[in-house]
């Protein structure tokens, strides 16, 4: 008989060949395109219309980054809004009515 042969020793274990999936057939786990929820936190501000604003940035988390852009400019103008109210100044109020009639000095 020959001394070489195909089988593993008695006693011997023998490690299995890893499976390499061909190219065709291999799909990653991970996949960059496909939206994925960055999960930042977003803290209540106090201000109704500033959380309103904080909370529609959750929406980018569903999008793909080209969706992004929408929502991003929609939160900037919010907020844009809402630093411009702070800017108004109470004043007095606005007239109602019929205008005053003009007295004519003649």
């Amino acid at each position: 008989m020959s001394d070489s042969h195909a089988g593993p020793e008695e006693g011997e274990t023998v490690e299995p060949e890893p499976q390499v999936p061909d190219e065709a057939s291999y799909e990653p786990s991970y996949d960059p395109a496909t939206p994925a929820p960055l999960g930042v936190e977003r803290t209540p501000t106090g201000n109704a219309e500033v959380d309103a604003c904080l909370a529609r940035l959750g929406d980018a988390d569903h999008l793909a980054t080209d969706g992004h852009i929408e929502v991003y400019e929609d939160v900037h103008g919010g907020l844009r809004d809402a630093l411009t109210a702070l800017d108004a100044r109470p004043g007095p109020p606005a007239p109602t009515g019929a205008p005053s009639p003009s007295y004519d000095r003649s």
